[in-house]
């Protein structure tokens, strides 16, 4: 037999995995009968040498101080229950293709070819039914499988040629109904409207019948993912609900009005839609001569500006990019895969602009990941698999790629059972000289670069773009691409190469929609050969070539005489790039798969974005019931509590509140040395920070340029009114910029929206419109502008709806000496609150807000702050506590101060640490809290909570999802 086996497992003291899983089956499942559990990696390798094979044995396979390497087989306790788990066909194994990378190191002409597996021993008194309960827990049937143990006769794989692409015979002759019938079929994420615009398009200009390809290009191309179609329905007959702030959200209203018919005149093409609500904020206030800083190009989708940045002494323009990004969908089925990908296609987008991406941002939303597993819905994942996969997954990604995770939050609320909410955002820089921004002309060659296609991904646009239902878990895992951290690592090489990246005309990445968007949006005329795209494997047929997508391809217009030189570089770099298609004088997208054209569209049809939609739309108007300014902010398990230290107990154990400290430190903060904040502060790291920074990546020389970026949100405010939430949410952002040194006056936003499926229901299309409301009216008047945003526009399963979403990235430019850290420093010190006030209608007050952050700057620059931490939900009793735990010291505030004030929630306020001989200057703009002290006490006035206590009942919740001690060897 031609194929080896081999298991690899680890040494006992080193069976970290094993003991994890045992844990978790004993505690998450309650299988207390379970008394050992072993864990292997199965390899089986084919077409190695003898001598190759002996020393990828300990050199690729295992390593000997802690691995033990058997061969065929290996022993196993009587009774054991054995299974092996492995990758479904089609479906991208990292471990696999990494040790056949790695073999070929050894003997550069090996071909080998190697398969890896998860070996599962079970040991113990189990059942047939707790043996499934354990299968279920490991393995997810979106990606893998159960092996079936037997050694294969050999790992060659043949795949069955592909068929032609097929034609929709009969297509523009059929009668609606039937038209119809075929469109359900076909389970498309497009509409049936846009089925009949196909169909009249086809009949009265192509005059035939479109291929398969087509409609599965267009579906991808008009795709809520792609062209933002939600975003872009014409809203008509808009009115308002009744509520307590109807007057207040309608004078909103009004404003927005006002500005478009100043901006668009009598217009007829410019209509109401979210999308005019989500960018008209930018626009009114360019106009207005603001975000000059701005880089204007229509080539890239991440945020960028034009920053000064001095580099050893000498001031250059530098490109600072930032981008957020959505993998809600595939990572509430198979988490690990959707995260991963998740922080690969937050990178795609700076990186397509040749900014180098060098600090990442994680915010998540899950439901309560400590519920037991019976309490999982039928057709979903346990929230404990799905948090605790998805933090594997895209710390896998970013610790492989060398990519900083400055700052990981996850929030809890029930409703994100609907759907996780998986965001990354990522920060990106490069110098200006370096990229150049051109346009792509006839003759202009295009290169595919990096990873080859296949079958994951397939349809990934489309996905996102539903909403789930129960049949969801098991019928969408094509749709989750396979990330490859090492391949987009090379491009990120590539591309800070100024001579190859001064090659490169234009660049689009292969995300959402593969070869038919990301060559497709390059330029109008295009001439497309699906023959030479790289291939994972055979069998792909022309409509999977053109839509798989991935996050490691990149597609680079030329010009043809640098295509050597280019070639240079992308062998260097030990990349694969092939020429895929050509740039022609007629706009028209065109695919050619074996000996015959199958796509083959007009560029004006495609930028219709399908046919035209419209809803009706009603704005919710939340009423004075559930305000969360009115009412005192406690867990909801908590009593009224007469002692604040059992109320500042309740707080510290809540989900929101709780140490995710074991889940940061699955994430590295300091890869690549430029990290300025750590996620956690102080002497004993337990100073949760708020904002993320790190110094600007310059290849030679040094540099005091430091970029800020942070988030705001709280879905519990949204919930109650998505208008004061997005408000609430940019200045919160803002806050967290201020309270760590940043100067609110220079800072850029970008917004993140994530809603339930809108529907039918006006009163659902009233939800996101609402939120985009507040936040336009937050926008004017601060006077900054959101640069970009993402939409995601399908959170729902079956009945149940994410809380309404708008998180708002709030990012800065600042001067590393400028920037605080939040743990408190020095006995002694004065506590102050500068709060944000509010009106009648708990709306912010703009103008004391401004005054409020303008003057803390001022403040910081001068030494006058030591730290200084932004209140949210959970007051000032959250926020001194945090500030304490970093460096193990108290806090004391006097009786009088209202109870009442301390437990308020505060968006927008800052809580600062403020030195005894900056007291005079500070003391009539804010209120004196309390005084830093030397013992390690939480008080208010005689009523006493030790920093031990407060520490250990804020490190518990969430210990047993994600541990932050080692198990000492249980």
């Amino acid at each position: 037999m031609s194929v080896r086996r081999i298991y690899v497992e680890k040494k006992p003291e080193y069976a970290v995995a094993a003991r994890g899983l045992a844990e978790e089956i004993r505690g998450f499942l309650g299988l207390e009968n379970v008394t050992n559990v072993r864990v292997l990696i199965r390899y089986d390798m084919e077409h190695i040498t003898e001598s190759t094979y002996e020393a990828a044995k300990k050199l690729v396979f295992s390593e000997p101080p802690v691995d033990i390497l058997y061969e065929g087989t290996f022993p196993r306790a009587d009774g054991a229950k054995v299974f092996s788990v492995e990758a479904l066909p089609g479906q991208y194994d990292q471990r696999a293709d990494s040790a056949e990378q790695c073999v070929k190191l050894l003997r550069e002409e090996e071909t080998p070819i190697i398969r890896s597996a998860t070996t599962y021993v079970i040991e113990g008194d189990v059942s047939p039914e707790q043996l499934a309960s354990i299968r279920s827990l490991v393995l997810n049937p979106v990606d893998s499988r159960l092996s079936d143990g037997e050694v294969p006769e050999t790992l060659e794989q043949t795949f069955p040629e592909p068929e032609d692409v097929k034609t929709f015979e009969g297509f523009t002759g059929m009668a609606e109904p039937e038209l119809k019938s075929l469109f359900d079929s076909l389970n498309l994420a497009m509409t049936f409207a846009d089925f009949l615009y196909i169909q009249e398009y086809f009949r009265d200009e192509e005059k035939r019948d479109p291929t398969v390809t087509e409609i599965r290009v267009l579906d991808t191309y008009w795709s809520d993912h792609c062209r933002h179609t939600t975003f872009q329905t014409e809203l008509k007959d808009i009115s308002f609900a009744d509520g307590d702030y109807r007057e207040e959200m309608e004078e909103t209203y009004r404003e927005y009005l006002a500005d478009r018919a100043e901006l668009y005149g009598d217009r007829k093409d410019k209509y109401i839609c979210l999308m005019d609500l989500a960018t008209l904020a930018v626009k009114k206030l360019k106009k207005e001569g603001k975000l000059t800083d701005q880089e204007e190009t229509d080539e890239i989708n991440a945020c960028s500006i034009v920053v000064p940045i001095e580099v050893d002494g000498e001031t250059e323009e530098w490109l600072i990019n930032f981008k957020n990004e959505t993998h809600n969908h595939p990572t509430e089925i198979e988490p690990f895969g959707g995260a991963a990908t998740c922080l690969g296609g937050a990178i795609r987008d700076p990186l397509s602009g040749r900014t180098y991406v060098y600090q990442a941002m994680r915010v998540t939303g899950a439901g309560d990941p400590t519920a037991p597993a019976e309490k999982t819905l039928p057709g979903k994942l346990p929230q404990k698999k799905i948090v605790t996969e998805a933090a594997a997954g895209y710390s896998s990604y970013g610790n492989q790629i060398g990519l900083a995770t400055g700052y990981v939050k996850e929030i809890y609320h029930p409703d994100y059972v609907a759907k996780r909410m998986e965001v990354g955002a990522v920060m990106g820089a490069a110098p200006r000289k370096s990229v150049m921004r051109e346009t792509s002309d006839p003759g202009n060659i295009i290169l595919l670069i990096g990873g080859r296609t296949g079958r994951d991904g397939i349809g990934g646009a489309t996905g996102s773009s539903k909403s789930h239902t129960s049949q969801s878990l098991t019928t969408c895992g094509a749709e989750v691409q396979k990330g490859n951290a090492p391949t987009e690592r090379k491009i990120q090489r590539l591309f800070r190469r100024p001579e190859a990246a001064r090659l490169i005309r234009k660049c689009n990445d292969f995300g959402a929609g593969g070869v038919s968007v990301a060559i497709g949006e390059l330029a109008d005329g295009l001439w497309i050969d699906l023959n030479m795209v790289p291939k994972k494997y055979a069998g792909l047929d022309g409509t999977e070539l053109a839509i798989s997508e991935s996050q490691e391809r990149m597609a680079v217009v030329i010009d043809p005489e640098d295509l050597p030189e280019m070639m240079k570089y992308v062998r260097e770099e030990n990349l694969e790039a092939v020429v895929v298609a050509e740039v022609k004088e007629d706009p028209r997208l065109v695919m050619y798969w074996r000996d015959k054209i199958i796509v083959d569209i007009s560029r004006a049809f495609l930028n219709t974005n399908g046919a035209h939609q419209e809803h009706k739309l009603i704005v919710p108007v939340p009423k004075e019931e559930g305000n969360l300014f009115r009412k005192k902010a406690e867990s909801e398990n908590a009593g009224e509590g007469e002692k604040v230290s059992e109320r500042w107990r309740h707080i510290l154990s809540d989900l929101n509140v709780c140490s995710q400290k074991g889940l940061v430190e699955r994430f590295d903060s300091t890869v690549g040395a430029g990290s300025v904040l750590m996620p956690y502060g102080g002497k004993y790291q337990l100073t949760e920070t708020q904002a993320m920074a790190a110094k600007v990546p310059v290849l030679e020389g040094k540099t005091d340029a430091v970029t800020l970026m942070s988030y705001g949100f709280d879905p519990y405010l949204s919930s109650w009114s998505p208008f004061h939430g997005a408000q609430y949410a940019v200045l919160s952002s803002v806050a967290k910029i201020a309270a760590a040194g940043g100067d609110f006056r220079k800072i850029h936003f970008t917004f993140q929206e994530f809603f339930r499926k809108l529907g039918t229901d006006p009163l659902r299309w009233g939800e996101p419109f609402s939120a985009l409301l507040g936040a336009y009216k937050a926008q004017m008047e601060l006077g900054l502008g959101s640069i970009g945003g993402k939409d995601s526009m399908s959170g729902s399963f079956n009945e149940i709806d994410v809380p309404p979403t708008l998180i708002s990235f709030a990012v800065d430019v600042a001067k590393e000496g400028d920037i605080l850290s939040p743990e408190l420093k020095q006995a002694g010190s004065r506590l102050y609150f500068f709060p944000l006030k509010r009106d009648e209608k708990d709306l912010p007050d703009y103008k004391q807000a401004m005054e409020l952050y303008s003057a803390f700057h001022e403040d910081c620059q001068a030494g006058r702050i030591l730290s200084a931490y932004a209140v949210e939900r959970f007051g000032l009793a959250e926020a001194a506590a945090k500030m304490a735990f970093g460096n193990k010291l108290g806090v004391h505030v006097e009786d009088d101060f209202p109870k009442d004030t301390f437990f308020a929630p505060g968006w927008g306020g800052i809580l600062a640490e403020v030195p005894e001989t900056a007291v005079r200057e500070l003391a009539s703009r804010g209120s004196l809290v309390g005084v830093v002290t030397e013992e390690p006490v939480l008080s208010f006035g005689n009523d006493r909570l030790s920093l031990e206590e407060a520490i250990r009942i804020w490190s518990a919740p969430l210990e047993k999802i994600f541990p932050s001690h080692a198990g000492e060897g249980k």
